[in-house]
This record gives structure tokens, sequence and C-alpha cells, in this order.
């Protein structure tokens, strides 16, 4: 469901003709150099295309608009290696519409005191030029990253690499298409939310399907299929009977299987890319999807539970921009349950009913079926296992009436070394930054979901700027969050983003 594309990022190198074509030749040497550079680095996710020195109002506005017309540009990187003159850069900064990096470095490490004279001068002057064009990007009040230092150093490569995933997120967004099975749970405030404003502001598409559209493309599908799936099941995963019947165990695998290709299938035929269900409007199924929504999960599909459509398209803005990530450990719908207490050991206990996707597993993964109260169906199958220990990022979209917050909050998963035989779901239990106490308060005051949008692969800084750029505010809980100060943030937040 993930389709890698094969995105590439553009390098504009900003100059002017008063210092001659000489002047001209070394800064485009210059910027071919760096882009060679930051491609054999190894640690950009995305190849880096060399444009032409900019020069002039026509070639920059230009440059920004094939930009804007080529699908595979994922934005832009702007570089002043002399003195361009911004105003040479309004027309194209008006026009383009895609992300934006500002290096702000030069070309060479250290000042060459023994030879240094006005022609160096003049040529290397990024200190200059960049300061004039952050100017105008400023007083245009257009979003973009600015990273500042030696671009060889590998921190400043490895935050250009962590722009381009947060990029990704920009470009993707607009994008994502969440079907809605039926409403959000009858009743409940935080799933609700300003489906034309997501529209508006992030480019989600949210529809709404009767779960009936959904539950005949189930019934439709073929007990061969059904049966190699099953199979495919038995031989992935640990199988949990725990003293149940065998053949009855296996009937109800398969309707997960069912529930799995004929939810798939829609997804396909219509073109989305996440999905919600609500356990309160499940007629036409015979179980409540558990096991089939954690593998399409894990497949790259978004999801939130009790019709939470804010969470699903974030958790699969999340996979988007985790997948050029080698060796990635997982990104998932996440629900806070109950919390430990204990000196030492204060945390929160993570699952969800069933839907947790296996991406951020450790361990074996294995099948149970086991009753469930709410839905009022048979006994859902669903895949049990704790997750991987590390920090990660718990991100919750939250509509307050008249704009849109982005809660972020840095965690820590622990490892689950306490057996729990009688919990038949996935789990995780992390502590939130700074400590349980003052997350678990700054989240409430924030408004923050009880749902999450979890990933161990991306950090606060990245969705933050992801926030940015679509014009929302972000509200942090790390490791320097005091309760004064976040109350003060908030105060601050309401009249700046009202």
């Amino acid at each position: 469901m993930l389709e890698k594309k094969k995105y590439k990022f553009w390098f504009a190198t900003g100059s002017q003709s008063l210092y001659g074509d000489e002047c001209l030749q070394v800064v485009a040497e210059h910027s071919k150099i760096m882009v060679e550079g930051l491609n054999k680095s190894g640690l950009l996710p995305f190849e880096v295309i060399w444009k032409p020195t900019l020069i002039d109002n026509a070639s920059i506005r230009q440059l920004f608009n094939d930009a804007n017309g080529d699908e595979k540009c994922a934005g832009v990187i702007t570089w002043m290696h002399t003195f361009s003159p911004a105003k040479s850069w309004i027309l194209g900064l008006q026009e383009f519409r895609k992300p934006m990096l500002h290096l702000h470095t030069q070309f060479n490490r250290r000042i060459p005191y023994g030879t240094i004279d006005m022609d160096f001068m003049n040529t290397n002057q990024s200190a200059h030029g960049d300061r004039e064009f952050g100017h105008i990007v400023s007083r245009m009040g257009i979003e973009r990253k600015v990273i500042a230092g030696f671009w060889e150093d590998k921190t400043v490569q490895d935050r250009i690499a962590d722009w381009m995933i947060t990029a990704i997120g920009i470009i993707e967004s607009s994008h994502i298409r969440v079907l809605r099975v039926g409403d959000n749970m009858r009743n409940v405030a935080v799933t609700e939310g300003d489906k034309v404003e997501a529209h508006i502001k992030f480019g989600w598409e949210i529809d709404a399907y009767n779960i009936t559209d959904i539950a005949e493309y189930v019934q439709q599908v073929s007990q061969g299929d059904i049966d190699a799936l099953v199979e495919e099941y038995y031989s992935s995963y640990e199988i949990l009977t725990e003293g149940r019947d065998e053949k009855e165990f296996r009937q109800h695998i398969a309707v997960q299987a069912g529930i799995e290709i004929g939810f798939e299938k829609f997804l396909e035929e219509k073109n989305y890319h996440a999905i919600v269900t609500n356990f309160e409007v499940l007629s036409g199924l015979n179980q409540l999807p558990g096991l089939a929504i954690q593998r399409l999960m894990e497949k790259g599909y978004g999801f939130g539970g009790e019709g939470d459509w804010k969470t699903a398209a974030m958790v699969r803005l999340m996979k988007l921009m985790t997948q050029s990530i080698s060796n990635a450990k997982g990104t998932s719908f996440m629900e806070d349950y109950t919390y430990n207490l204990e000196p030492g050991m204060e945390g929160i206990l993570q699952a969800h009913m069933l839907e947790v996707c296996p991406s951020i597993a450790t361990g074996k993964i294995g099948i149970k079926v086991s009753p469930l109260s709410m839905g009022n169906r048979e006994d859902p199958a669903r895949l049990v296992f704790t997750s991987k220990p590390g920090k990660g990022v718990a991100t919750s979209l939250v509509d307050l009436g008249n704009r849109f917050r982005l809660l972020i909050n840095d965690v820590e998963c622990l490892p689950q070394d306490t057996a729990m035989p009688k919990l038949p779901v996935a789990s995780a239990f992390w502590r939130p930054e700074p400590n349980l106490t003052t997350g678990a308060e700054a989240w409430i005051l924030a408004g923050g979901a009880h749902h999450t949008a979890f990933s161990y692969d991306l950090t606060s800084e990245q969705m933050g700027d992801w926030a940015a750029s679509m014009g929302i505010e972000a509200v942090f809980i790390d490791k320097d969050t005091t309760i004064r100060n976040f109350k003060n943030e908030l105060r601050w937040n309401s009249v700046a983003f009202r």
C-alpha cells in the first residue's frame, strides 16, 4: 500500500552579475561540489538535484514554477553564495507552493587568513547574502526551515535529512483520503471535528460510507481467498488457542481474513489511504475488525478508532514520512488506558480494544481469540504483542472549534517485564516527558485526545515543522516543560492563532 515515490529536492544557488562571469563560474562550481558531496554522504534519504545559478527575477521565478509543476520535486533548498538582491526573489517566492529549506552555509569552512582579498570576500559572502534573502522571506511571512552550519558537517546533513522527511509529510498530506465507516462514537467529543477545515488546512479528504457498503465487499470474498490468507496467518504468527477448540478458533480467524480482504479491496477501489471504524456500527460484520485492521495498518494504512478521522489521517501521514527511513521501528494508532503510579515505575499503559499496529512489536506476535463486550458481536481475533523499548513521539491533532492544535509529546517506551496473561491485546508502556505528572497535566490542559498517532522514527521537531507548514498551532511537551510556562504558552497561542 505504501508506494515509495522517488522524490527529489532541488538545490537553488543565489547570486547576481555584479562581480562578472568569472565569479559566477566559481559559484556554479562550488554549488555543484556541494550537491555532489551531499548526495555522496549517504545520510540523505532523497537525491539533491543541482540547478543553474539564479541571478535575476526571471530565472528565479522560472525555477520556482518549474518546481511547482514537477511531481517528483518535493522541495527546494536555497543558498546564497554571494549577495543576491532580495527583491529579485519576490515573484518567485509568491508563486512557490512547496516546502523550502534555507541552508545558511558557505563553501569554505575556514577563513583563508593569509590570502583573503576583496575578490574572495565578494565571492564568498553567504553571511551577507543569506541575511538579505532571509529578510525578504520573513517579510513575506513565508514558512520555511532554516539550517545554519558547515555543509560537510554530519550534524548539518542529519538535519537536512530530517527536514526532507518533514517535507514529504507536507507534500503527501494533500494526497490523504480517509474512509469513515459510519460516524464517530455517539456522544464522544474529541473524535469530532471540522472536516471541511481539515480539507482546507491539510488537504485531507474525509468521506463517510455506510457500514453495509463495505460489509458487502467482505461478504463477497471467496472461500479460497479466505483459506489462503488464514494459512498465511498460521505461518506468520504464534497461534494461541488457550484451550479453545482448534476448529472453532480457526473459524474466528477466518472471519478476520474476510474482513481484511474485503476492506482492502474497498480501500483500493475507492482510493482511500486511512480508515476509521466504530464498534457501535457493525451491521453486516460478524466481528469487530481487529486482526484485519492491524494488518492493514502494517501495510501503511492509517487508522482511528471510534470514528477518529483526525488520528487516522495522522497515522497515515506519519507512516508516509517514515517509509524512507531504513530499519524503521514502527508507527501506530494508540490509546491511553491506565496509569502505573508506583514511585519510580510511573507510566501509561497504551493499548486499544484490538487495533495496534504490529510494526511496533518486539518479540513474538501471537493471535488470540477472546471475548469483547463492545460491539455485540462474536469473539474477534487479534494480534497480541508488546512494543519495542525506545524513545518516540506521540501526537494528538485537536480541533478547538476555531483552530487546530497539534499536541506533541516526547515519550519513552519501557520494557514490559511483568506479564499480563489476562490482557488479550497488544500494548505499550511509556513514560511521557518530562515525567508522568507534568506530562499528563500538560496534555489535559492542552485538550489532548485519548487517541494518539505514535512513532519511534520521527522527532518532535519534525512534527512541529509539519504543523508550522500547515499554519496551525504546535504545542510541545518535553523535558523542559513546566506547567507554569506551559499555561502561559497556551494563553499566548490563543491570541496568535485566533
